[in-house]
């Protein structure tokens, strides 16, 4: 026998799950499942976003979704429908898919010192949307950034010169009274963080056409964000 309060639990839980079934909103955003095309064409950018801001409020507030990581393996093993694509810092503090509390298949992620874009990333984000299926396009740079306080500092070496060199432009571009400007400034080096992710949603658009022309047409959103290591927070820009 079954005890009443048993009955009542798993009444109030099946109730749950066909309002979320005939709402449409049991899928992997709920369910800690692996998308299908058929839950990825369902998605908008307005909800591609919105399911990222849920998801980094799960982290924030510990209460991620449960996965199993193994068996999202073999769901995608044949195919991959990510709603998202994520341009981030190479910083190990900043795994996109664990502070967007997502799993395997969710999402594409692009990293590099710098959260800069260049052709190879550009063509990777065209892959990424256009072929692929992805929703919206994040630009997310982060606090204390290193490769952001090297370009602040004009630091030379070896390669990593020419990939600093990518955020000179931000660099340039921050106006106002910042004494001094260097890494030794926190202000300055977060205003050349927050506008490193300005100037890289820019040539974003302006060096990808393919892109461009999806962003313009509501097909894909284009948004930037900025992450805290020291809360896990990510901030969206409008």
């Amino acid at each position: 026998m079954i005890p009443n309060t048993t009955k009542l639990l798993l009444l109030a839980l099946a109730t749950a799950l066909v309002g979320f079934v005939a709402s449409g909103t049991l899928h992997a955003d709920t369910a800690g499942a692996a998308f299908t095309r058929e839950a990825q064409a369902a998605i908008t950018p307005a909800k591609a976003l919105e399911m990222l801001k849920q998801g980094n409020e799960r982290f924030v507030s510990e209460k991620t979704v449960e996965r199993d990581f193994l068996a999202q393996v073999k769901q995608t093993s044949k195919g991959q429908f990510p709603f998202a694509a994520v341009v981030s810092c190479l910083d190990s503090r900043i795994p996109p898919a664990i502070v967007f509390d997502r799993g395997i298949g969710d999402l594409f992620v692009a990293r590099v010192a710098g959260n800069f874009v260049n052709d190879d990333i550009l063509g990777s984000l065209e892959f990424a949307t256009k072929l692929a299926g992805a929703r919206i396009i994040v630009v997310m740079g982060h606090t204390e950034c290193g490769a952001v306080k090297g370009a602040c500092d004009s630091a030379q070496l070896g390669l990593l010169t020419a990939t600093l060199a990518n955020i000179n432009p931000a660099v340039k571009a921050v106006q106002g009274d910042y004494t001094p400007r260097s890494s030794q400034n926190a202000k300055f080096v977060q205003a050349v963080s927050e506008m490193n992710v300005q100037l890289t949603m820019q040539k974003l658009r302006d060096r990808s056409v393919v892109l461009r022309e999806m962003i313009d047409k509501g097909e894909v959103g284009l948004v930037g964000a900025m992450y805290d290591v020291s809360t896990g927070k990510v901030v969206f820009y409008d």
